[in-house]
C-alpha cells in the first residue's frame, strides 16, 4: 500500500470513529505530519539532453499549463462536464480528528497555532541571508542570464553571488511589487509553501548583461533580450533617486515540475493520494484569496518542485514534491486593460454565466456590486480594492477555481480562524512592508486589509463555534473564543453554557484572552461535551476519553455543527 494511501486511510478510521450510530472517535492522537512529506521513488526512464545523450530521469515528468486552456477549461468544459457528474458536496478528505490539517507537502501549520513576531511575519519565506544587500556589491556583478518567458509583467532573472532571483518591474508604480511582498508574506504565514518576495531598490550599474538571451510574453514570440531590452525595462521602473524599484523573487529549491493542478491527483507522484478539490488547504484558500483580492489564484500561478534526497542530482530518486503557492502580484486591487473588467474583478468572472443568466432574465436592470464601486480618491494605484463593497462568501476569482468551488462551511471557517491571529499591528506591518513613497498609501492599504479581515471574521466565526486552540490540562477542558478575542461583539454578549452529553450542565469557567475552561466529571469512559458561547449559532462538541481520577481526560475529536439544533 502506498504511504499516501495509509494516510488517506488513517485520516478516514480518525474522522469517521469507531462505532455506527452517534459520531465516536477512536482514542488516538490527531494525525499532525502527511506522510506525503516523506521521500518515495520514481520510476527512471530515459531523458536524454543536449549535454547528456545518456541522461536518465527518476522524478515525475514536467507538467505544461497553457494559460488560454486553463481559462477555456475551467470557464466552458468543466462547467458543463460537471452537469452530468452529479457530484454531490462533500467534506475535505484530510481534515484531522481535530477539525484541522496536518501538515504536508501542501501546508504548514503556522501563525495559526503558534505565536508569530512581527518580524517572522514580515521576513515571509525568506531567511535573513536571502535579503538582497545592492549597496555593497559590485557594479556589473549581477549576471543578467535568462529573459522572462512567460506573465504579462516585464522582467528577467539575475545571478547574484551565486543565488538567482527573478527580477520583476511595476506595471503601475508600486503596487504590484508591494502585492507580490506582501501577499507572499501573508501566504507563507497561513502556511502555504511560497517564494521568497522581497522589494529592492538598486542601481542599474550592477547589472550585466549575459549575450544570446530570449524572451518572450503570455501571447508574444521569443525575441532577442539584448541591451535596448533591458534599457526599456529599466525605464518603467519606479525611482528613489539613481535607484530602481523592482520585484525580487528568489528561484525555488529543487527541480521544477510545473503547476499544480486544482483538481485531480498527479498520476506520478505517489504521495498525491487525495483529489486537490478536497484538500481544505485549497478549498479554504478561496476565503484567504477573498481577503487580498488574489483573483489570479489559478494554476499558472503555483508550481510544483521535485526535491531529491541525492546530492547534485536534481531530478534522482529518492525524492518528494513540494507544492508552492507563486506570484500574488495581482492583490490588493490590480486590473485589466478592459475597465468593465476590472470593475467586475472579486465580484464576478471573466465569463460568469449565472450572472449572464440574471442580466438575460432581468434585463439588466438590477445594480450590481461593480456598478457601485469606485476609486479611492488619491489612492487610485489600488483601484476597486476596497472594504464597503466588500460581501466575503461572494467574492469570485478570474474564473472558476475547482477547489474554490468546492469549498464548504467548514473549509471557510477553518481559514477564519486562521486569519483571526492576523491582529491590527500585524495588519499595520504588511502594510508598510509595500514600502510605499507616500505613507497616505500605507495608512489606506492597512485600513482595507483590516476592515475586510473583519469582515470575513464576522462571516466565518459567528455560524461554526469559533472555540480554537482546544486543550485538555487534567480535568479542564479549555479553549479561546476567537470571536470573543477579536471583540466581533461586546464581551457580555458571550454566554457560556456546557453540558455532558446525557449529563448535567457544567459550569464554564472565564479567563483572560477569551479563554475558557470547563471542568468535566468522571464517571463515563467516553464522554462529549457541548460548549456554546451564546453568540455563533453553533456549539463546540469536544469527545474525551476518561483516562481515571489523577490522570484526567484525553482529547480524541472535535466537532463543529452547524446550525443551533445540534447536540
Amino acid at each position: 500500500m502506498r504511504a499516501a494511501n495509509a494516510f488517506a486511510i488513517g485520516v478516514l478510521f480518525a474522522t469517521t470513529g469507531c462505532a455506527s450510530g452517534v459520531r465516536q472517535f477512536c482514542p488516538r492522537a490527531p494525525v499532525t505530519m502527511d506522510t506525503d512529506l516523506q521521500s518515495v521513488s520514481v520510476p527512471c526512464r530515459p531523458a536524454p539532453t543536449d549535454d547528456d545523450p545518456k541522461h536518465v530521469r527518476c522524478a515525475p515528468e514536467d507538467y505544461f499549463s497553457p494559460i488560454i486552456w486553463d481559462g477555456i477549461d475551467n470557464i466552458l468544459f468543466r462547467p458543463l462536464a460537471e452537469v452530468w457528474a452529479f457530484r454531490t458536496p462533500t467534506e475535505a478528505a484530510n481534515a484531522n480528528s481535530l477539525d484541522e490539517v496536518a501538515d504536508s507537502a501542501w501546508f504548514t501549520n503556522r501563525i495559526g497555532v503558534r505565536p508569530m513576531s512581527i518580524e517572522e511575519l514580515t521576513r515571509g519565506a525568506c531567511r535573513p541571508e536571502d535579503f538582497l544587500q545592492p549597496d555593497s556589491d559590485e557594479d556589473g556583478s549581477w549576471l543578467v542570464d535568462h529573459g522572462k518567458m512567460d506573465g504579462s509583467s516585464k522582467g528577467f532573472r539575475v545571478v547574484i553571488h551565486g543565488r538567482k532571483f527573478m527580477l520583476k518591474v511595476d506595471d503601475v508604480p508600486e503596487r504590484p511589487s508591494a502585492a507580490s511582498t506582501i501577499g507572499g508574506a501573508v501566504y507563507n504565514a497561513v502556511g502555504y509553501n511560497t517564494s521568497c518576495e522581497q522589494i529592492v531598490y538598486f542601481r542599474p550599474s550592477l547589472l550585466k548583461l549575459k549575450p544570446g538571451l530570449k524572451f518572450k510574453g503570455n501571447f508574444d514570440a521569443e525575441r532577442p533580450f539584448d541591451r535596448d531590452v533591458l534599457d526599456s525595462i529599466l525605464k518603467l521602473a519606479p525611482r528613489r533617486g539613481d535607484l530602481v524599484r523592482f520585484q525580487a523573487s528568489l528561484w525555488l529549491p529543487g527541480k521544477t515540475l510545473g503547476p499544480f493542478r486544482y483538481v485531480g491527483t498527479r498520476h506520478d507522484d505517489p504521495n498525491d493520494a487525495i483529489d486537490h478539490d478536497d484538500r481544505r488547504e485549497l478549498r479554504g484558500g478561496r476565503v484567504l484569496a477573498a481577503w487580498l483580492d488574489h483573483f489570479d489564484a489559478r494554476e499558472q500561478n503555483s508550481m510544483d518542485v521535485w526535491l531529491s534526497d541525492r546530492p547534485g542530482v536534481p531530478d534522482g530518486s529518492p525524492g518528494r514534491v513540494v507544492h508552492y503557492y507563486l506570484d500574488t502580484s495581482d492583490c490588493l486591487g490590480s486590473a485589466w486593460d478592459w475597465e468593465q473588467i476590472t470593475r467586475r474583478l472579486g465580484y464576478s468572472y471573466v465569463v460568469d454565466w449565472s450572472d449572464i443568466g440574471r442580466d438575460f432574465v432581468t434585463f439588466g436592470i438590477p445594480r450590481r456590486p461593480w456598478d457601485r464601486v469606485q476609486r479611492a480618491s488619491g489612492h487610485e494605484k489600488f483601484n476597486y480594492y476596497d472594504v464597503a463593497n466588500f460581501v466575503p462568501d461572494g467574492w469570485k476569482n478570474e474564473y472558476a477555481n475547482p477547489a474554490f468551488d468546492r469549498m464548504t462551511e467548514r473549509d471557510g471557517a477553518w481559514m477564519a480562524r486562521i486569519l483571526a491571529h492576523f491582529t491590527p499591528e500585524m495588519v499595520r506591518a504588511l502594510a508598510t512592508m509595500g514600502q510605499f513613497s507616500d505613507p497616505e498609501d500605507t495608512a489606506y492599504l492597512a485600513t482595507v486589509l483590516e476592515g475586510r479581515l473583519e469582515k470575513i471574521l464576522e462571516r466565518y466565526l459567528l455560524r461554526l463555534s469559533p472555540l480554537a486552540d482546544v486543550r485538555v490540562a487534567g480535568d479542564d477542558l479549555c479553549a479561546v473564543d476567537l470571536a470573543e478575542w477579536r471583540k466581533l461583539r461586546p464581551a457580555e454578549a458571550f454566554e457560556y453554557t456546557a453540558k455532558a452529553i446525557g449529563g448535567p450542565a457544567l459550569q464554564v469557567r472565564r479567563e483572560a484572552g477569551a479563554r475558557v475552561c470547563v471542568m468535566v466529571p468522571h464517571g463515563q469512559a467516553y464522554t462529549r461535551v457541548v460548549v456554546r458561547d451564546g453568540v455563533a449559532r453553533g456549539a463546540l462538541v469536544a469527545h474525551l476519553y476518561d483516562m481515571g481520577p489523577g490522570r484526567g481526560f484525553t482529547l480524541a475529536g472535535l466537532e463543529r455543527p452547524e446550525g443551533e439544533d445540534n447536540p
